[in-house]
């Protein structure tokens, strides 16, 4: 773990981008993100030093994360919270608006010990909620949806909130594996467009031949291997034009991701200040005062004096 020692207000944490990490395609009635997080996922899980199955989980807490955010329009982030009742009580994963990451888990590790080491997401929650945040930066509204935790893993938990809270019709599907590389994390998104509103109803065959697009392509992702998501070697317009070759795929431009963590000193500073001088001196070790950022695992020490 860093051990904060100078002024600086921000954190001496490792500055990563993966320019091409999340490639946009489209297709007449539906779109998806690919997602490919790169030595990105490596450093994120190697700084928290989890247990094999939380780093497996927040891998594909972080591909998922990363693809929704891709889709923001505005400044803000996009977050996943989980509440669990079991091993893992939560599981939180933040991502803004241009793909800064950052992630954390809160878990019993004698309970995690009792599990598998790749146990699934409902063996690591067992039960609880699932929950989307949507916050618009400079004190804008804050849209959040919410839903009972359904699905063995992480994919199945996610495209049920689409399809309870949402009513979107989506094919989510997540890996994340420790290779000879280190960790590595990838994500597969395909979202059915929703009807506008504002056009005419559709007849009878444009709603059949939706529907055999969408069956056709969920068909098609179905076919996608962890082998070939978690390949390096397969540049992200070759892996998508490998799979959806057969369709009338267009493929947008890529986006970066990042490790992104928005702690601070003068942040943490300010909230010290407002604890009571008993809590200060309690706080106090050796002279010294710590708070660690979940996020980053960074230490931010303070003397006594300066609160």
């Amino acid at each position: 773990m860093t051990k904060h020692t100078s002024i600086s207000d921000r954190p001496d944490v490792p500055e990563l981008t993966i320019p091409e990490g999340i490639t946009p395609f489209f297709f007449p009635s539906a779109r998806g993100r690919l997602i490919r997080l790169g030595a990105l996922a490596n450093t994120l899980l190697e700084r928290h030093q989890y247990p094999y199955a939380i780093s497996k989980l927040g891998g594909e807490a972080l591909a998922l994360v990363a693809g929704l955010a891709a889709a923001l329009k505005f400044e803000g982030s996009f977050s996943l919270q989980v509440k669990g009742e079991g091993a893992v009580s939560l599981l939180v994963v933040d991502c803004t608006h241009n793909g800064e990451l950052r992630f954390y888990a809160r878990f019993d590790e004698e309970k995690v010990a009792q599990l598998p080491k790749e146990a699934s997401a409902l063996e690591l929650f067992e039960k609880g909620l699932f929950a989307l945040t949507v916050d618009q930066h400079n004190d804008k509204d804050t849209y959040q949806g919410m839903v009972k935790i359904t699905g063995n893993s992480l994919s199945e938990m996610a495209s049920h909130y689409f399809e309870s809270s949402e009513q979107l019709s989506s094919w989510i599907r997540l890996y994340c594996e420790h290779t000879s590389d280190g960790w590595e994390a990838s994500g597969l998104i395909l979202e059915k467009i929703a009807n506008d509103p504002s056009i005419i109803v559709k007849n009878e065959e444009e709603i059949a031949n939706e529907a055999e697009e969408w069956n056709t392509l969920t068909i098609l992702a179905e076919t996608m291997t962890s082998k070939e998501m978690l390949d390096q070697t397969i540049d992200n317009n070759q892996l998508l034009y490998r799979l959806f070759n057969s369709t009338s795929i267009s493929i947008g431009t890529a986006k970066p991701v990042s490790y992104g963590c928005r702690c601070s000193r003068s942040r943490l500073e300010n909230l010290l200040k407002t604890f009571s001088k008993d809590d200060i001196d309690t706080m106090n070790k050796d002279g010294n005062i710590t708070m660690t950022c979940e996020f980053c695992r960074y230490d931010f020490i303070f003397k006594p004096t300066e609160i």
